[in-house]
């Protein structure tokens, strides 16, 4: 079965993308990196990947995309949310359904065949994939990534998500559940456990009790898949990340598909 797509290219609805506005474009994911814009890196590495079928973005204004990216890719208006977002998008492509963003610029082919290779391995109804603080240390030295430090080791998020089997959709229910409770801590906290969070804040959690209790809470079998490669945590979210994508790109050209 071919793997569908869904890129996530929208801006947060009354809240516009600072860095778009900073450029004088409508959207981050049309920030020219190297030049093109990054959306058109992300589509270029994605349709390297043999086991790739539909591509589909979600974006409010698809005409801003107009002669930039392939006329077959398809487009899915955003919901209130991301976590809505990609429940539409899983309604819509089904699964198994690969989910990235646009701001990914450093996105090669060969991370999203090792990425899908591994999940599918695992077993998994959903996976994640991340990247380890020595290996982002080691390729992308003197960078700063948000890290969640656990007691096995700390890591990055790499914008790649795969729902592979129908059970994926209790996962996104959740994500739904804690979207909405963002801004109350509480909630959050008795929605995930407070013994979790007990063993977080004491450095006891680690990656396999953070997929246990995202299981036992969504009904289905989730997994963090490490990336080999540290560049796989790299977006592009402020100034200095552009930046620096820019320079690794100059300096470490992409490899050939």
């Amino acid at each position: 079965m071919a793997l569908n797509v869904l890129i996530l290219a929208g801006s947060r609805p009354g809240r516009p993308d600072p860095m778009a506005q900073a450029a004088g474009i409508s959207h981050k994911a049309l920030l020219p990196v190297g030049g093109s814009p990054m959306i058109s890196r992300v589509i270029t590495a994605l349709q390297s990947v043999e086991a790739i079928g539909k591509i589909a973005i979600c974006i409010e204004r698809p005409e801003v995309l107009a002669g930039i990216v392939p006329d077959n890719v398809t487009f899915i208006p955003p919901a209130s949310g991301p976590s809505s977002s990609v429940m539409k998008a899983l309604d819509t492509l089904g699964t198994p359904l690969l989910v990235t963003t646009a701001d990914h610029a450093l996105l090669e082919p060969a991370w999203v065949r090792s990425f899908v290779q591994k999940a599918q391995e695992s077993g998994a109804d959903v996976a994640a994939g991340i990247a380890m603080e020595r290996d982002i240390l080691r390729d992308v030295p003197g960078t700063k990534r948000t890290m969640i430090r656990l007691a096995d080791g700390a890591f990055s998020g790499c914008n790649m998500f795969l729902f592979r089997t129908p059970a994926a959709a209790g996962v996104i229910r959740l994500w739904q559940k804690l979207e909405a409770d963002r801004k109350n801590p509480l909630k959050m906290a008795r929605t995930l456990g407070l013994g979790i969070l007990l063993r977080f804040v004491l450095r006891r959690l680690t990656r396999a009790d953070v997929c246990r209790r995202i299981g036992q809470l969504s009904h289905a079998r989730v997994a963090m898949i490490e990336l080999p490669n540290g560049r796989a945590a790299v977006d592009v979210d402020k100034p200095a990340d552009l930046e620096l994508v820019t320079h690794l790109l100059a300096s470490h050209p992409l490899p050939a598909a």
